[in-house]
């Protein structure tokens, strides 16, 4: 009878589940502007790209791309390059951008009869110097550790976007600088993955940046550090780029608008 008992209680206990609807908190779309015109050294920088997306549900598997789009940047000189969208991908391109340092560009983007723009400035950035490589890093002492050395500009207010790309499935590392304590000076940008190994390729890539976008990203990836974004979590302050909606400026876009100068540094571990 004891053991008919216990039967009954396990199957009770393994069979009764609620189907539980999570209450995601929502909101409408809003335009996501990744616009990052970047003059690379040994290139002409005509070839350039946009992408326009729309937010989409924490869950949803996918993003959604804003189509037929009309995407415009123009100089101080009146030159206007025209953006066009490769097929429905929401990603705009041209082959006629003509960068030059600080000038000032306006990128204006026309879409479902609301007009967004954004103005940036060409900004300059000094070249990587050379790469140290410390193969005792970490909290270990096994982790490799890279330094990208810089010399900074003297007397000048520069800012800095580093990007690392390693060839192991890892996402990029972002990190920005200023030079306020390191003005004039030879000075490095750190980067470590305890996946690193000998032979493995990590792609370094300096942007000059303005000290808006410095301050964007800045607090973007303090956020990131600090484990927002969950579903459940208390959502961190949206933070604004330089892009306005001068339609309705309620509906702002995400995203920002960069043009920079840049330098690509290939690196083989060893």
């Amino acid at each position: 009878m004891k053991k008919a008992l216990y039967i009954v209680i396990a199957f009770i206990l393994f069979n009764c589940e609620d189907v539980i609807d999570l209450k995601v908190p929502t909101s409408d779309p809003k335009l996501v502007i990744e616009a990052s015109l970047n003059w690379f050294e040994g290139t002409d920088g005509s070839e350039q790209q946009i992408k326009l997306t729309l937010s989409a549900p924490f869950f949803d598997q996918e993003v959604p791309p804003a189509n037929n789009a009309t995407v415009l940047v123009e100089d101080a000189n009146n030159n206007i390059f025209e953006f066009v969208e490769e097929e429905n991908t929401g990603i705009y391109k041209t082959n006629t951008f003509i960068p030059q340092i600080n000038q000032e560009y306006t990128l204006t983007i026309i879409y479902q009869e609301q007009t967004y723009i954004g103005t940036e400035v060409l900004t300059t950035v000094t070249p990587i110097d050379y790469i140290e490589q410390n193969n005792e890093g970490g909290f270990s002492g096994e982790d490799i550790e890279l330094k990208a050395f810089y010399t900074d500009p003297a007397n000048i207010d520069n800012y800095y976007f580093f990007e690392f790309i390693s060839d192991i499935p890892q996402i990029p590392v972002l990190e920005v600088y200023d030079d306020k304590f390191t003005d004039g000076n030879q000075i490095f940008a750190f980067y470590s993955e305890e996946d690193l190994e000998a032979g493995n390729l990590v792609t370094i890539n300096n942007y000059g940046i303005s000290q808006q976008f410095y301050q964007f990203m800045d607090l973007l990836l303090q956020q990131t550090s600090d484990g927002g974004g969950g579903p459940f979590q208390t959502q961190p302050a949206t933070v604004r780029g330089n892009c306005i909606n001068i339609t309705n400026p309620e509906n702002f876009p995400l995203g920002y608008f960069r043009v920079s100068q840049a330098y690509q540094f290939t690196y083989i571990v060893e």
